[in-house]
């Protein structure tokens, strides 16, 4: 039983290592090695597995398996794996019974996409010269994965097709007597029919098949009908050598042909050719094939049906010349001869001569028999008759150059324009005719923001069919519908061929286009880039700009305007009809644009420049507390502290109107009355009819409107709000209705230091901010003398230290 393990491991052995032995080299009874490891794994279940071996018995060379260590499950699993897995040659069987398994299944790819072959001389030597890494011209085919070319047997076998040992055959026939035979052809080329006899089928033609057997059995039998067709078909053995990827000997399908081989071998290799692939058959070339015919054109015609025992032989590569530049697919190609026309080379790469620059082509040649300079570099051109009478030898390289992207007759038109495109040029070409209209300038974008304006939707209600028609939607669309041209200036670019700079011309668009200027309506030339600027890519003066101006409130005409040239705030109140009689003329209100950037920014600093001084101050009063209860003083401080973070916190909430004060007369009333300002894009002007109220806001216990009596000063409407105690009254100010303000101290004076006495207006808005420091002058003090009794209690005690340690 020992013996038997052992022997059983051994050939385990010798299976493991036959299976990374190369494609015909593997020379190992498998069926031998099963039946060792079915009676290891028998003696395993006898119990005698377990009993340890003496490892002086027989040494094992190192990186053997132990007979000793070799489980079950692993036994198990030995026995699952297929001896035959993974190998492609397989020996012809000509067994009757014993009929061979169908070669679409027993083979697997050869090939794997990391199976990629090194490079070749010549392409290290193209990568050196040029810097490209090229691949060989149908070296792909072969390194597709998961694909077999083996010849499928589902399909009708051709009517050529020869009968040969293995091929198996039902026949079928009734009437005077009625049999269904299946019967395989012999190795002596026989089949066996009852009461008939042997009959010889090798060599018989599918097509002629069943007239032979007719003939054969007619001769004993009479009114019969008869019905033949092929089963199983016969597997064969054949062989590829030479520069071969994967060379060996390989079982193959009755069916397969010369090309059918060529991919199951992988092709050639490094230095095998496309172009020469013969087929030798009883030491005769029957076929040479070049994979370039059926690559390029499909063309099959030197493909032959294989048979039993031919060999399959690549030849060593030919002459090889490199093409590259502007082509879709540069690649190293084979010659077939010593020499072959650039014209044939370019047919080879599918060259698409429109992209190329045909008048010239580079050519770079290699003379090994020139040692002091063997390599030259000549231009090659591609006309058809050149390129069918240049000769392109081995080692040549041919780079291609793409056309210039250069137009000859082309004026470029770019900007805010109909079409930004390229135009043909015409001899005299001035812009107007660039340019013919004034349609011209209008961008696409503008008809397809019109047609965004309405969109087919049936609103449910009133309210949301008007949600798109207001003041604020009607002057964005007006703003952004159209792209304005600027009529003022537009730009020539010109290339200077002399010393190859570029040159600007400018001209006035709508002398230009509309009046048709000589000055600037400039003659063009081939190359020229016109561009049209849109409005806003240039600042222009504010008078030819399109300026809008809001109008609301207590006016005629309310509404969104365009400002004329040279209009006033009062001009334009007039062209819309003047004010009515509601009208509170001090409470104008005059917003700008451009002021509400200004503010906000000036108010953010100013924002950040009192956050930096409450932090400075705070940090004063910390460094000055004393020891002696400074616990309590620094939360004082802390909730200080805090105040004043949710004080700044509410100022930066605070943002700009963009308001501008109009400093106007209290008793203002009419349209003379204001200021006659100069109005710019985006003004908003609202004219409030006459409130009835006082507002009174910050520390005071009645925020509520107060009702306004003429003649009745701050401090009344201070009284009637309730100032609160912790309400800085020195910080006080009133906004007036006009938008200016008034200061508690720009009313300083010997007598009379604040606006108690100041008269409001109605719209007048009184604002009493909160005190930031809180404690009081007293609590100053006290906390002050409490700190320096203190210290005079400590220096007592310090002097009586020392007086008592001087006794």
């Amino acid at each position: 039983m020992k013996l038997l393990r052992r022997v059983a491991c051994f050939s385990l052995v010798a299976l493991c290592y036959a299976s990374v032995q190369p494609v015909g080299a593997q020379t190992a009874d498998a069926s031998s090695t099963l039946q060792a490891l079915q009676q290891l794994q028998q003696a395993q279940q006898l119990g005698n597995a377990t009993q340890p071996l003496s490892p002086r018995t027989v040494p094992l060379p190192q990186g053997t398996l132990n007979p000793n260590t070799i489980s079950p499950a692993t036994i198990q699993r030995m026995l699952s794996i297929d001896p035959n897995a993974g190998q492609s040659p397989h020996p012809p069987s000509n067994d009757p019974n014993n009929p061979p398994q169908d070669p679409n299944k027993a083979e697997a790819p050869l090939i794997s996409a990391h199976d990629a072959l090194p490079d070749n001389e010549f392409q290290r030597f193209v990568f050196s010269a040029t810097g490209s890494r090229l691949g060989v011209f149908g070296q792909s085919y072969f390194m597709q994965t998961e694909r077999t070319f083996a010849p499928s047997e589902r399909i009708p076998v051709p009517a050529d097709y020869v009968l040969g040992p293995g091929d198996e055959l039902f026949v079928r026939v009734w009437g005077s007597i009625d049999v269904d035979l299946r019967v395989t052809v012999d190795r002596n080329g026989l089949i066996n029919l009852p009461r008939v006899g042997a009959i010889t089928m090798a060599g018989v033609k599918v097509s002629e098949a069943e007239t032979v057997l007719r003939s054969q059995i007619g001769r004993v039998f009479r009114n019969f009908s008869l019905n033949v067709t092929l089963g199983q078909l016969r597997s064969m053995q054949i062989f590829v050598v030479g520069q071969a990827r994967k060379p060996g000997s390989y079982t193959v399908s009755s069916l397969s042909t010369l090309i059918n081989a060529i991919f199951a071998s992988g092709g050639p290799n490094t230095n095998g050719s496309l172009r020469h692939i013969q087929l030798k058959r009883n030491a005769q070339v029957v076929s040479e094939l070049d994979l370039y015919d059926f690559i390029l054109n499909g063309d099959k015609t030197q493909d032959v049906r294989l048979q039993s025992g031919d060999t399959v032989v690549f030849l060593p590569k030919g002459p090889q010349i490199a093409l590259l530049g502007s082509l879709d697919n540069p690649a190293i190609f084979e010659l077939k001869g010593s020499t072959e026309s650039a014209a044939t080379v370019l047919r080879y790469a599918g060259l698409s001569r429109i992209s190329v620059n045909r008048p010239t082509a580079l050519l770079e040649r290699v003379d090994s028999l020139n040692t002091k300079s063997p390599r030259s570099v000549n231009t090659l051109k591609l006309d058809d008759q050149s390129a069918e009478a240049a000769l392109l030898r081995d080692g040549d390289m041919l780079t291609l150059f793409g056309l210039a992207p250069a137009f000859g007759n082309a004026i470029t038109l770019r900007g805010t324009v109909a079409a930004p495109l390229r135009y043909p040029y015409a001899p005299g070409m001035r812009i107007s005719q660039l340019i013919p209209d004034r349609e011209a300038l209008i961008t696409p974008d503008y008809y397809q923001r019109k047609n965004r304006l309405v969109q087919f939707a049936a609103p449910t209600t009133q309210a949301a069919a008007a949600v798109d028609v207001n003041q604020v939607n009607v002057e964005h669309d007006v703003r952004n519908i159209v792209d304005e041209p600027n009529w003022e200036y537009a730009v020539v670019e010109r290339l200077n061929r002399d010393d190859l700079t570029m040159q600007v011309l400018p001209f006035n668009l709508g002398k230009a286009v509309i009046k048709h200027d000589p000055e600037h309506d400039l003659v063009l030339q081939p190359g020229d880039v016109v561009t049209i600027f849109g409005i806003n890519d240039v600042s222009n003066p504010i008078s030819r700009r399109t300026r809008l101006v809001r109008v609301e409130g207590e006016v005629q005409a309310p509404g969104i305007y365009q400002v004329r040239p040279g209009e006033s705030l009062r001009s334009l109140i007039t062209r819309v009809g003047g004010m009515t009689p509601e009208a509170y003329v001090f409470g104008t209100e005059f917003n700008r644009a451009t002021t509400k950037a200004t503010q906000q920014a000036a108010l953010n600093e100013a924002v950040n420049r009192l956050e930096n001084q409450l932090a400075s101050a705070g940090a004063d009063q910390a460094a000055n507390l004393v020891t002696s209860d400074a616990q309590t003083a620094m939360q004082l401080r802390a909730a200080h502290a805090e105040a004043r973070k949710a004080q700044i916190s509410r100022l930066r909430s605070i943002k700009s109107t963009g308001r501008i004060a109009l400093e106007l007369d209290p008793t203002t009333n009419t349209l003379n009355d204001l200021p006659d300002i100069p109005l710019e894009d985006g003004d908003r002007i609202y004219i409030p009819h006459r409130p009835g109220f006082v507002l009174v806001v910050g520390a005071v216990a009645n925020t509520n409107g107060l009702l306004w009596r003429e003649g009745k000063r701050l401090r009344d409407y201070l009284n009637v709000a309730g100032v609160e105690p912790d309400a800085n009254e020195a910080g006080l100010f009133v906004v007036r209705a006009d938008g200016s303000v008034e200061h508690n101290h720009a009313h300083r004076g010997w007598l009379d230091s604040s606006l108690d006495n100041l008269k409001l207006m109605p719209g007048d808005t009184v604002v009493v901010p909160e005190k930031t420091d809180r404690e009081t002058f007293w609590t100053t003090l006290v906390r002050g003398l409490k700190d320096w009794s203190q210290i005079f209690y400590q220096f007592g005690l310090t002097a009586a230290a020392i007086h008592t340690l001087r006794l």
